[in-house]
C-alpha cells in the first residue's frame, strides 16, 4: 500500500538522479483497480459551494464524483515543510569507562552514540544507573541527530532508507514522537553498503504505518504536545505535535457508515490482503468517527487510498477512513464518537463508490468487524 511522493533532496544525492529512481505508483494489494482517470489534485470548479461559517458539513450534488479529492486549507505534512540535511556522524565500535560523575546521557554525548543504543548495548534499563569504572560498549554506526520539527518521514527520505528499519534498529515504540538532540541510528542497506537506488525510492513512498510512527515533528526538550483544537476554523502549524488521548472513551466503536461490506478484512480470493473492510456506500455518504479521538492525518497523500482522514482514539487504538471526496476536519481536531469527518466517494484506488475502513492496536491491523456491532 505504499506509493511515491514528493521528493525531498538527500544531501549525497543529486535531485535529478534521485528523481529518476522513484518509480510509479503500483496497484498495492488490497486496495481495489487502479483508475484510469488521472489521480491531481482538483482544480477550482465554479460549481463548488461558498466557504461555511460554521462546522455543518457542506452538502455535495448526490451521485456526482470527480475523483478528486477537496480538502479544507492547510500547511504541508511536517515531513514535507521540514526536510532533513543527511549529516550523520560514523563512528566506530568501541568501549568507554565510567569517569566520576558521568551519566548515561553524558557518555552518549562524548561517544557520538545514541544513549538509547549504549543502553541496549550494556543491558541497562531506566534511570540507566552506571557506576564509576564500568565499561561500557559503546555501538558504532551512523548516527543523526535530530533537530526540532524533524520528522521520521523526512529523515528516512534523507538517507534513503525505509522510516520501519529505522524504527526497528532503535527499538522505537509508542508514542513515536522524537525529541531534539536524540540521535537515531540509521541503518546500512541489507548486506551493507549503502542503499541502492530501488531501497532509495522506497524510502519516498508513504503508508499508514509511516505516517503513525514517522509523522510527528520532533519536540524541544521544553516544548509540549499541543492542545486539541475544537473546529476545523482553526489550523494547527505543520510543526504541532499532536498525540492521542490518554485512553479510549466508554462505549467501543460504531459503523462509520451505513453499507454492504464488500471486502473482507485479510486475503482475498486473489490472494491479495486487504488491511481493512470495504463498505459500499453512495457518493457523498457522510463518514463518522468510529469513536471519539484526534485527527492524527487528513489528506490525500497515499495514492492508493485517496482522500484519507486518520484518528487515533488512544490505548493505542487508531482507525483509517479512505476514499473519501471531501474531507471536512483539521489534523489536530478533536472528533467525537459518530460526528461527520469527511464524505464518502470513489477516490484512490477505490473499485466503486466505498469507504475504505481500517483498525489498529498499536501497529496491529485489527478486523473491523471484530470490534464493530453485529446489528
Amino acid at each position: 500500500m505504499r506509493c511515491a511522493r514528493a521528493l525531498v533532496s538527500a544531501a549525497a544525492l543529486p535531485l535529478l538522479g534521485l528523481a529518476a529512481c522513484i518509480p510509479h505508483a503500483d496497484r498495492p494489494a488490497g486496495y481495489g483497480t487502479v483508475p484510469t482517470r488521472p489521480y491531481r489534485v482538483p482544480p477550482a470548479r465554479r460549481d463548488d459551494p461558498p466557504p461555511r461559517r460554521d462546522d455543518t458539513p457542506p452538502q455535495d450534488i448526490p451521485g456526482r464524483d470527480t475523483g478528486e479529492v477537496t480538502t479544507l486549507p492547510a500547511p504541508r505534512p511536517a515531513w514535507e515543510a521540514r526536510p532533513v540535511s543527511a549529516d550523520a556522524k560514523s563512528i566506530p565500535d568501541s568501549t568507554y569507562v565510567v569517569q566520576p560523575g558521568d551519566t548515561l546521557r553524558r557518555v552518549a554525548d562524548r561517544s557520538g552514540a545514541s544513549l538509547e543504543a549504549i543502553a541496549r548495548a550494556n543491558d541497562l534499563d531506566t534511570p540507566y544507573t552506571i557506576r564509576t569504572g564500568q565499561r561500557l560498549t559503546i555501538p558504532g554506526g551512523r548516527y543523526h541527530q535530530v533537530r526540532r520539527g524533524e520528522t521520521g518521514i523526512a529523515i528516512a527520505r534523507a538517507y534513503g532508507v525505509e522510516w520501519s528499519r529505522i524504527v526497528s534498529v532503535n527499538a522505537l515504540v509508542e508514542p513515536y514522537v522524537l525529541r531534539a538532540d536524540q540521535r537515531v541510528l540509521i541503518p546500512d542497506a541489507p548486506g551493507g553498503g549503502r542503499p541502492s537506488a530501488a531501497e532509495r525510492a522506497r524510502a519516498f513512498s508513504l503508508d499508514i504505518d509511516d505516517i503513525l510512527t514517522g509523522g510527528e515533528p520532533a519536540l524541544a526538550n521544553n516544548q509540549a504536545p499541543a492542545k486539541p483544537i475544537a473546529t476545523p476554523r482553526r489550523i494547527l502549524p505543520s510543526n504541532a505535535v499532536v498525540t492521542a488521548p490518554a485512553r479510549l472513551a466508554s462505549g467501543g466503536f460504531l459503523w462509520p457508515v451505513d453499507g454492504r461490506v464488500v471486502k473482507r478484512f485479510g486475503p482475498g480470493a486473489s490472494g491479495e490482503r486487504n488491511d481493512g473492510i470495504k463498505i459500499a456506500v453512495p457518493i457523498s455518504t457522510p463518514i463518522h468517527a468510529a469513536a471519539d479521538g484526534v485527527v492524527a492525518y487528513v489528506g490525500d497523500g497515499i495514492a492508493a487510498l485517496g482522500g484519507l482522514v486518520i484518528i487515533k482514539h488512544g490505548g493505542g487504538w487508531t482507525s483509517v477512513y479512505g476514499h473519501a471526496s471531501k474531507l471536512l476536519v483539521q489534523r489536530g481536531q478533536s472528533v467525537k464518537r459518530g460526528q461527520t469527518v469527511a464524505l464518502s466517494g470513489d477516490t484512490g484506488f477505490a473499485d466503486r463508490p466505498e469507504l475504505h475502513f481500517e483498525l489498529r492496536k498499536g501497529r496491529t491491523l485489527v478486523d473491523p468487524t471484530s470490534q464493530l456491532p453485529r446489528s
